[in-house]
């Protein structure tokens, strides 16, 4: 089996890192893979080991040009079938240009915003299948009217090997400058408004004078960074906030953190949240989009109600304060972990759709050669 991935993003988050455990699985597996992406992108080293990396101009939404360029790629490669994978004007243009060259497609959908009815009518009616990485995105994608026979579900998975690995505390502590008596929590997202930083802010305004010792890490990038170093300035949490950026060693630190925080009014299903999990560190977000198939509520973390900043505030209160707790549920959190989001898990959830569209569209081929046989 040949398979042409498309991957539209430029930076290395968790999508990406979810095509490139694909890629190695799949070819593992003997399935030929070749990836498109925009030239330079972060994802393009890390794949190709596993894939010839096609790089190719995609710039969203308003590139109708892609089409073109993306139906140039799939007639030259001749794969049996398309995998689109992210947004960003690869999911309707990529699935026009499989279209037209009579390749069946299939597009992961990883986020649960909802979408306009014209534009869910029109643009899911170009794929032979949908595959939803959470129940949660699965079930907006059923209320906007996609139909269940094109659609799956194939939860992310987590390639747990680099979250096992004991964290050295002293140098944890000395590569962020924390005090020896320091409770962290951290955040691994995106700075952008959906991932919920205001709403972590708002409940440190509460618990930063109860608990002194309380610090917090935010890991990432965004373009609401000077925002946020404002409002924590503001709010008088600067002493004890510390944006830290994108880090590539992330897996050395991660266990390092009491608490991992992960407020975000609307999330997929959250990778970050299994990264944590698997490290040992428990977990409170919301109970919104997939995070509850990601966080066992009261058993490896808390669940909130999204924008609840009381309830927030509760919830990490309860961990601050208790080190048992944070030890069991770590524990707990690790071991769900470890045994119900695989990454073969969801390689083989993947291939299961592949074949199943190639049957498909084989099936109807056939039964379109007899009709057309029956009225000559």
């Amino acid at each position: 089996m040949k398979v042409l991935h498309v991957e539209g993003g430029r930076h290395y988050y968790g999508g990406a890192r979810q095509v490139v455990y694909l890629l190695e699985g799949l070819a593992r597996r003997g399935v030929e893979n070749l990836l498109v992406c925009p030239p330079g992108a972060a994802i393009a080293e890390h794949a190709a080991p596993f894939a010839q990396v096609l790089p190719t101009r995609l710039r969203g939404d308003l590139d109708v040009g892609s089409v073109a360029r993306l139906h140039a790629r799939i007639r030259a490669a001749r794969p049996d079938l398309v995998h689109l994978h992210s947004r960003r004007g690869s999911d309707v243009w990529g699935g026009i240009a499989a279209r037209l060259a009579g390749v069946p497609g299939v597009l992961s959908r990883r986020v649960d915003n909802r979408e306009r009815a014209w534009a869910v009518a029109l643009k899911y009616r170009l794929f032979d299948r949908v595959i939803a990485i959470s129940d949660g995105i699965r079930d907006v994608l059923l209320d906007e009217g996609v139909s269940p026979q094109r659609l799956r579900c194939v939860r992310s998975a987590l390639d747990a090997r680099p979250w096992l690995q004991p964290v050295d505390r002293a140098a944890f502590r000395r590569e962020f400058g924390l005090d020896d008596d320091a409770i962290v929590i951290g955040v691994v997202a995106q700075l952008i408004r959906r991932k919920g930083h205001r709403h972590l802010f708002d409940a440190l305004k509460t618990l930063h004078p109860e608990r002194p010792r309380l610090r917090v890490l935010l890991f990432g990038q965004g373009p609401l960074r000077a925002d946020l170093e404002a409002r924590a300035a503001r709010d008088g949490l600067a002493s004890i906030v510390r944006f830290v950026g994108f880090r590539d060693d992330l897996p050395r630190w991660m266990g390092g953190l009491d608490v991992l925080a992960h407020p975000a009014d609307r999330e997929g299903l959250g990778i970050a949240l299994l990264q944590a999990q698997a490290a040992g560190v428990p977990v409170v977000a919301s109970r919104a989009g997939g995070m509850p198939e990601a966080i066992e509520d009261g058993v490896t973390g808390f669940l909130v109600a999204p924008g609840d900043v009381p309830a927030l505030a509760d919830a990490l209160r309860r961990l601050v304060d208790d080190p048992g707790l944070r030890e069991s549920m770590g524990e707990a959190a690790r071991a769900r972990v470890l045994e119900r989001f695989s990454v073969d898990a969801m390689v083989e959830g993947n291939l299961a759709v592949y074949r199943e569209a190639l049957d498909a569209r084989a099936a109807s081929r056939r039964t379109s050669g007899r009709t057309s046989q029956r009225t000559k």
